[in-house]
């Protein structure tokens, strides 16, 4: 296993709701890495990529990341997964806060990685936020 994959899989699992650890998560990032998802083109850096792990895991205290492949290229690193959990807290939206609606998201998902000397220093996810739109509705 290269060093790469072993942060990413270090950054999942610090990230599920059964061991969820902040301090963990940051860890995995460069100095100057940043976290966007791009369906709603929001960045997060510094402190705000904890809110990339935090803010899921209070919608859905249960969150899952269920990973189905990582690739490893150099320095990129792509991961098919599908996330997954229960909608019991709130969630926030580019339209406001959603309250918890008692439903089931399992939503697929595509993330890039570009890594610097062993940490992310880009995370570009690609959720399908369409699907998880219509399994909250």
């Amino acid at each position: 296993m290269t060093d790469n994959q072993h942060t990413i899989q270090k950054l999942y699992a610090s990230a599920e709701a059964i061991s969820l650890d902040i301090e963990a998560f940051l860890s995995c990032f460069w100095q100057d890495g940043y976290a966007r998802d791009i369906p709603t083109q929001m960045d997060f850096r510094g402190s705000d990529i904890a809110l990339v792990a935090s803010g899921m895991a209070e919608a859905f205290p249960d969150i899952h990341r269920e990973l189905f492949s990582i690739d490893v290229s150099g320095d990129t690193v792509v991961v098919e997964l599908a996330i997954r959990g229960t909608h019991r807290g709130t969630l926030m939206t580019q339209s406001g806060p959603l309250a918890a609606t008692g439903k089931v998201i399992d939503v697929p998902c595509c993330d890039v990685f570009r890594m610097k000397d062993g940490k992310v220093a880009a995370f570009h996810c690609y959720n399908a936020s369409s699907i998880m739109q219509q399994q909250l509705s």
